[in-house]
């Protein structure tokens, strides 16, 4: 079964490969390792997920932004592949910021809303290494953004 297909098994839809905001790269291949930039959660260029935790918006909406993000990572990842995921051995590592109030602590629990769906599209290959951190504020006043590395065969 595809990403694509277990997505929408999941109820989820893999969006377009989001571009750059700004003056960076979506991902870069070294060797057998994907690294993709921070992925906000805008799906196909959409707003959405604005604010911070803790004072605009619920744990319950911080996991939404980042299940945005991790739809937005696996699209990056798709097309660092070609779409080709039996190129994509692994889902190495996560890194999760959250824009929150300074008495937020929470962070593992949103953070967790991509994890957990990188984790449920691709089995035991989704299992991961990963932080999360508080920030004061993100880009364009998103609520997460999340980067991630991932290793392929070449």
């Amino acid at each position: 079964m595809s990403i694509k297909e277990k997505l929408e098994e999941l109820g989820y839809e893999l969006p377009n490969s989001p571009t750059a905001y700004a003056s960076y790269v979506p991902f870069v291949t070294v060797g057998n390792t994907v690294f993709i930039a921070g992925q906000i959660p805008f799906l196909n260029g959409e707003q959405m997920h604005l604010g911070r935790l803790g004072e605009d918006l619920t744990i319950e909406q911080g996991v939404e932004a980042a299940q945005a993000c991790a739809l937005n990572i696996m699209a990056q990842a798709n097309a660092s592949v070609d779409g080709d995921w039996s190129k994509v051995k692994r889902c190495v590592k996560l890194g999760g910021f959250v824009n929150c109030i300074p008495d937020f602590n929470d962070h593992p629990k949103v953070i967790n809303g991509a994890s957990d769906l990188i984790v449920a599209a691709m089995g035991d290959a989704g299992k991961h290494a990963r932080f999360a951190v508080g920030a004061p504020s993100l880009p364009l006043g998103v609520a997460v953004e999340i980067d991630a590395i991932f290793e392929i065969e070449i």
